[in-house]
């Protein structure tokens, strides 16, 4: 992971302004999921790194532009960038690394441009959705669904069909295998901020409900509730919740088993992502998968 963090900043260097590195310096990158599902179907090479290089540009952006929706103060416990910063330079932040992002990509095999670009697009639109999503108290997992696949699952699809290429694999198979780890990791990253601790989430666990995301967990709760819980639970939509308010969304949670239930829909998409390369008994794939969908259950 080094030698990806050494070629981002080669990058940006190249821009020749130092804010922009001083600002680097403050964001929380996280682990390179993509990077390194790219490289266990590749491996290491030249070109690879180059690509994870781009995609991990991608990636801080997508997350600057998040926390600037989301007015987030926190990005793994330590300060946001548009908190630290100032909205605008945290904006222009992430246009600059959107923008050395495609022109690096630009210098590279036009099949890999293609994929990456086009997962780009989608990225945006999915934040859109999210956007006009969170306006209104969303019950529709289709929705969901289909706004995750855009947000989350299309860079990590894209990072595996990159991955594939590289390898002289079937780009499909691979495709599904990201489009699956993809959906899975948003799902198990939205029961986590009902189920984790603040210290644990570097923010206040519930915090997406607060935000106006309706995750998948809320979907199956409203669906389990009588007419009077439904109303209550809608009384709580993009509120600051109180204890006595958690307490009660905890509670019907655990009576009616919906995080379970939201688990188990997690992992049947990990399956998906792990039957979609069988064939290939790539081993680091499934600790992949297993690593991401075991986190702190």
């Amino acid at each position: 992971m080094q030698a990806i963090d050494d070629l981002i900043q080669k990058f940006l260097k190249e821009l020749n302004y130092a804010p922009i590195l001083e600002m680097l310096l403050h964001v929380k990158s996280g682990k390179k999921l993509r990077s390194k599902l790219l490289l266990a179907i590749s491996g290491e090479s030249k070109e690879a790194l180059i690509i994870c290089a781009v995609i991990e540009l991608i990636h801080l952006a997508s997350l600057l532009h998040d926390d600037i929706i989301d007015e987030s103060k926190l990005r793994r416990g330590a300060k946001s960038i548009n908190s630290e910063f100032g909205t605008k330079n945290a904006l222009m932040l992430g246009d600059i690394l959107y923008s050395k992002a495609f022109y690096e990509l630009s210098q590279i095999n036009t099949q890999f441009a293609s994929i990456i670009s086009d997962a780009v697009v989608k990225l945006s639109i999915g934040e859109l959705m999210d956007v006009n999503l969170s306006q209104d108290f969303n019950t529709d997992k289709d929705k969901y669904l289909t706004m995750i696949y855009n947000k989350t699952a299309v860079l990590i699809e894209a990072s595996a069909k990159c991955g594939a290429i590289l390898a002289g694999l079937d780009e499909k198979s691979f495709g599904e295998y990201g489009k699956n780890l993809g959906l899975a990791f948003q799902m198990v990253d939205d029961i986590l901020d009902i189920k984790g601790d603040e210290k644990t989430l570097g923010k206040p666990s519930m915090a997406d409900f607060k935000e106006g995301k309706v995750t998948l967990p809320y979907i199956y709760l409203f669906e389990s509730l009588d007419q009077k819980g439904k109303n209550q639970l809608k009384t709580m939509f993009q509120k600051d919740l109180n204890e006595q308010e958690k307490i009660w969304i905890n509670t019907q949670f655990k009576e009616k088993s919906i995080l379970e239930k939201s688990i188990l829909e997690a992992k049947e998409y990990a399956k998906k992502a792990i039957d979609a390369i069988e064939e290939y008994s790539n081993q680091k794939l499934k600790d992949i998968v297993k690593a991401m969908i075991d986190r702190n259950f």
